[in-house]
């Protein structure tokens, strides 16, 4: 690794082929563990380079709890879960102040947002106060308490969990809290060679609670993840490939059926994780093809539905889909 000019580190192409090997190994590692979620754990991946944080959106036992454990296995990185109910407070998050009997001050103790992978389980049945604790550990990386800021660990990344299907009793996040996740990914019940795959191990004695038994081994680390997203920055991304992410965005705000288009935020998100792809993928440069792989998944959470488009049945994919089909794509 070298310094140009301007002081930003410059990867030598092996050191490109080698970051990229081991988030490659990682999908191998998680998948000892999680059957039929290939697309869910690259999109995790994605959201590491890019420094952003996902809304896993899925029905229970389709292992949610289980990837990111598996994943943060594979990473050598620390994980928590919280499991999100009606009666959860912010401090229970953030961490709060304790008084120490023994100083007579108050010392802080930190919240489980303080590791590397977070596992915020059923985010939308908890207020929206405590939602909203999250906003800024998500936005800043740090958590403020008593008018201090105090850092994060770094990877950071909160993978949180919403069942699709059942509403009663839940508090739906807000447009400006589903803005900040990058990518929304939903993890659908498995094929049935996957099923049947899962069974068959558990038949085996797999046991979800030990990993290692799994053969589930940390094949990557912090060190991979930073010269990866280095690698990631130097990708290319071509004029033409910017002004059909535009035109990707300003779609939605026009598209009849939709009541709330992308933002400026969206198009950047998707300009950061077609390039994540695009890396992993082993190119040196953004295709149309990177943008469409990663248009859904990074636009579906941030528009919303006419009321009268959701009454007749209308899907989000499918109106994004129609505008991926509509809006001409560069040569």
């Amino acid at each position: 690794m070298s310094e140009h000019g301007s002081g930003q580190r410059v990867l030598d192409p092996m050191e490109h082929d080698s970051a990229r090997q081991a988030l490659l190994d990682v999908r191998h590692e998680v998948a000892k563990a999680v059957v039929g979620q290939d697309a869910t754990v690259t999109g995790l991946l994605i959201a590491l380079l890019s420094q952003g944080h996902v809304l896993l959106e899925g029905v229970p036992g389709v292992a949610k709890t289980l990837l990111v454990r598996a994943l943060s296995a594979a990473l050598d990185l620390e994980t928590k879960r919280v499991q999100f109910t009606p009666d959860l407070m912010p401090g229970d998050v953030t961490g709060s102040l304790v008084y120490d009997s023994h100083t007579s001050e108050f010392t802080f103790r930190e919240g489980p947002v303080f590791t590397n992978l977070l596992l915020a389980d059923e985010i939308n049945r908890t207020p929206p106060k405590t939602q909203a604790s999250l906003l800024e550990a998500m936005e800043e990386r740090q958590v403020s308490v008593d008018g201090e800021p105090r850092p994060l660990p770094s990877p950071f990344l909160v993978a949180a969990t919403q069942n699709p299907v059942e509403y009663e009793g839940t508090y739906p996040l807000p447009e400006a809290q589903l803005d900040r996740f990058l990518l929304k990914l939903t993890m659908p019940l498995p094929e049935r060679g996957d099923e049947v795959e899962v069974i068959r191990r558990h038949a085996a004695g797999f046991d979800p609670r030990d990993l290692a038994a799994a053969g589930v081994r940390p094949v990557a680390d912090a060190r991979d993840l930073e010269r990866a997203r280095h690698a990631v920055a130097t990708v290319d991304v071509a004029p033409e490939i910017i002004g059909y992410i535009v035109d990707l965005v300003r779609a939605t705000r026009t598209a009849p059926s939709f009541l709330l288009g992308v933002s400026p935020r969206g198009a950047t998100a998707l300009l950061n994780t077609s390039r994540a792809w695009a890396w992993l993928s082993g190119r040196t440069f953004v295709t149309p093809d990177d943008v469409k792989a990663l248009a859904l998944p990074c636009l579906r959470h941030r528009v919303a539905l006419q009321p009268e488009a959701q009454m007749d049945g209308v899907q989000v994919d499918d109106v994004l889909g129609s505008i991926l089909a509509s809006v001409p794509v560069p040569r």
